[in-house]
């Protein structure tokens, strides 16, 4: 493999030059940072980027950390996909890792992203009241939060406006004549969880309409507690007419549960999830959601920590973009 003194030999120049060059000095001047480029090039050298992470004493490693609670969910990974492209775009690295949506887990991750140098990460903070993201903030990381926030803390925040989804969903409900309408919810300990609680219980007041506590269940998000939840809810003596799933994996489980019944979609009960995905037109009836524009939650996260990197004296930003109700054909 080409090292750095062959490229010295090369472009004619010393290797604290061509260190300069690798590491974007703004004293090199136009001429030579091309010749080194150049011989580069020509040689195939790709720059060590622990090597630089170890020469520098200041600036930015070009390097994001990223932590996710499940990188399998669609919406996770088309956070993830705007997050690199602006990071790709602005040549910068990203460190993706996945949390399991579990303290520990998350903890060790932001361990391994200070050990790295990251120049800031991005995340959906476990629970609101996080120690371990509190720490990096208080140590000085830049930190963007995606999905979640933290309570009592002022930190760059990207969010959906849930409570405004989830009121559209059940609005919607309510103008189709269901007053018995379930609630499959997230855990009370994560923001985006109440918030769409909070929108379930506003749509039910401004329609003066009483909200039956048996009706409202909570979940971990998970596909398996969709189906036991929604499972539950059928077997009351006054089943829901509709049910209203607080995520989309948690939508699936309780289609699965409505479909074990042979009960018919929307006829029998109608169903609304949180959360669309590349699948639900496909499914038995498409399913309707409320959209989050994830892709443009990434993206805003990413410039938002870059933004911060650039100017660290910048106002904090606590930004709420819009979901969207589709509707389909199971309600």
């Amino acid at each position: 493999m080409p090292s750095l003194n062959d490229v010295a030999k090369l472009s004619g120049y010393s290797i604290a030059t061509v260190s300069r060059v690798i590491n974007g000095s703004d004293k090199v001047t136009p001429s030579t940072r091309e010749s080194v480029e150049k011989a580069m090039e020509s040689l195939g050298y790709l720059p060590s980027r622990v090597a630089r992470r170890l020469r520098q004493k200041g600036g930015l490693r070009h390097l994001l950390g990223v932590i996710l609670p499940n990188i399998q969910n669609p919406i996770n990974a088309e956070i993830a996909r705007g997050i690199e492209d602006i990071a790709y775009a602005n040549r910068f690295a990203v460190i993706l890792c996945n949390s399991d949506d579990k303290y520990e887990k998350e903890k060790f991750y932001l361990d391994v992203m200070r050990a790295e140098s990251v120049d800031g990460v991005i995340l959906p903070p476990n629970q609101e009241s996080n120690a371990a993201v509190l720490e990096v903030i208080e140590k000085g990381m830049p930190v963007v939060l995606v999905d979640r926030a933290i309570r009592g803390v002022q930190v760059d925040t990207v969010e959906v406006d849930n409570v405004i989804g989830a009121k559209a969903a059940i609005d919607h409900l309510i103008q189709l004549g269901h007053t018995r309408i379930a609630m499959i919810a997230g855990p009370g300990s994560i923001s985006n969880s109440r918030q769409r609680k909070r929108g379930f219980e506003k749509a039910f007041k401004e329609a003066n309409l009483p909200i039956d506590p048996e009706l409202v269940r909570t979940g971990d998000y998970t596909q398996s507690t969709g189906r036991a939840l929604a499972e539950e809810l059928l077997d009351l003596t006054s089943p829901p007419t509709a049910v209203f799933a607080s995520n989309n994996f948690m939508a699936v489980g309780a289609l699965e549960a409505i479909h074990k019944r042979n009960l018919r979609i929307p006829e029998d009960v109608a169903l609304i999830g949180f959360d669309d995905f590349p699948w639900a037109e496909s499914l038995d009836p498409p399913l309707s959601v409320v959209k989050q524009p994830a892709y443009e939650v990434g993206q805003t996260a990413a410039q938002l920590l870059l933004d911060r990197l650039s100017n660290p004296d910048l106002p904090i930003s606590k930004l709420r973009l819009s979901p969207e109700l589709i509707l389909r054909k199971s309600c």
